[in-house]
């Protein structure tokens, strides 16, 4: 449930706002009230929701002001509710990104319809930073990987031809050829080098490079996959979803 907070000084327009719209049904709950900006930045602190309805004009701070001392601490999704139609006003809520600039008396089904499409938003917010996080790790794992086998001459030969050559049919019994040592002792050190098998390495890095070209929009999925090593699509699409957490064509989108 998404926790929504009211800051609004007139009562029964703030109670209205909370007991008459389908909260539930909008899959929120309202975590709050407050009757002025102060008393809202406190309950911001102390409930940190992911939606706060604000009137502009209140006692002690006005809503303009309670967002931005807010937003400097919290992230939130932000909806300004005023009796005035200025433009100033209304300069003031796009510059700190505010989601919906609505009128009073407010109209129910206007609130609502605001309310959705801020939730998807959220929701989207949230399955980038899985994505992002998941993208970061994956880079940060393959840096490890450079940075602490130095050690090992066999192990950071494969890792310095990998990165050259990870659009080509690659694999351990083909460095453990060219090195003259077995597969199997081959396979034993990278792991014991890098933490994880070759196989998943070049994977993981096959994929951190599908993500450098799929965001420069200039290639279609199945090039991206033809490009990266991946001959067969379908495998493509596996491999990047097990470690993105989405499919090629996702991404893009």
């Amino acid at each position: 449930m998404y926790r929504v907070l009211i800051v609004e000084d007139e009562d029964i327009i703030r109670k209205g706002i909370a007991y008459t719209m389908d909260w539930m049904g909008m899959g929120c709950t309202i975590a709050g009230e407050a009757a002025n900006g102060k008393e809202g930045l406190e309950k911001i602190e102390e409930l940190k929701p992911d939606i706060v309805l604000a009137d502009i004009m209140m006692p002690v701070i006005d809503g303009i002001e309670m967002i931005r001392k807010a937003k400097e601490n919290y992230s939130f999704k932000s909806i300004i509710l005023t009796s005035y139609a200025d433009f100033d006003y209304a300069k003031q809520a796009i510059d700190l990104d505010v989601s919906a600039y609505l009128m009073k008396p407010v109209d129910e089904r206007e609130l609502k319809k605001n309310v959705e499409k801020i939730i998807a938003e959220i929701e989207k917010d949230q399955e980038y930073q899985k994505f992002a996080e998941k993208k970061k790790s994956t880079e940060e794992i393959t840096e490890v990987f450079i940075k602490t086998d130095k050690e090992n001459d066999y192990v950071q030969h494969v890792l310095d031809v990998t990165k050259e050559r990870y659009a080509d049919k690659i694999s351990i019994e083909s460095f453990s050829e060219e090195l003259g040592v077995s597969a199997s002792y081959l396979s034993r050190k990278f792991k014991e080098s890098t933490g994880t098998g070759f196989l998943d390495f070049l994977n993981k890095y096959r994929v951190q490079q599908a993500i450098k070209l799929l965001e420069t929009g200039k290639y279609k999925v199945y090039e991206v996959s033809d490009l990266t090593g991946f001959t067969d699509y379908k495998h493509f699409n596996t491999v990047f979803k097990r470690y993105t957490g989405t499919a090629p064509s996702e991404f893009i989108n």
